[in-house]
């Protein structure tokens, strides 16, 4: 059995975070797939790429959590697609970042408490 990666364990929590990421970013403003990327880099994820956050966007638009829209660029290029989020979004948010505080607080436990017996 080898032992993950700094790198790779990063990864994996991220992963496991990128839905509720995604949703506070959108939470704050209509925003399209660059921005949001920007968005997260400019907060310390610079790991997460465009490539990362279209297949969990598209997850949410169909599970109901976001709503989008397309709006021309300023730049002149093509519309973009701005996502926004829905009622079921804001309600799971709420949900999901109260879930991440409890399993935080739980997990600073564990590891407090595994360093002190050390």
């Amino acid at each position: 059995m080898t032992v993950a990666t700094d790198r790779s364990r990063g990864s994996q929590v991220l992963r496991g975070a990128l839905d509720v990421c995604l949703l506070a970013v959108i939470s704050e403003e209509p925003v399209y797939g660059y921005a949001i990327t920007k968005a997260l880099t400019d907060r310390g994820l610079a790991s997460v790429g465009e490539g990362s956050i279209y297949p969990v966007l598209g997850r949410l638009e169909r599970a109901g959590l976001v709503h989008t829209f397309r709006r021309e660029s300023e730049s002149g290029g093509p519309p973009r697609k701005y996502y926004v989020l829905s009622p079921d979004g804001e309600t799971a948010l709420d949900s999901w970042r109260e879930h991440w505080v409890q399993t935080r607080s739980a997990i600073d436990r564990v590891l407090q408490t595994t360093k002190e017996h050390r």
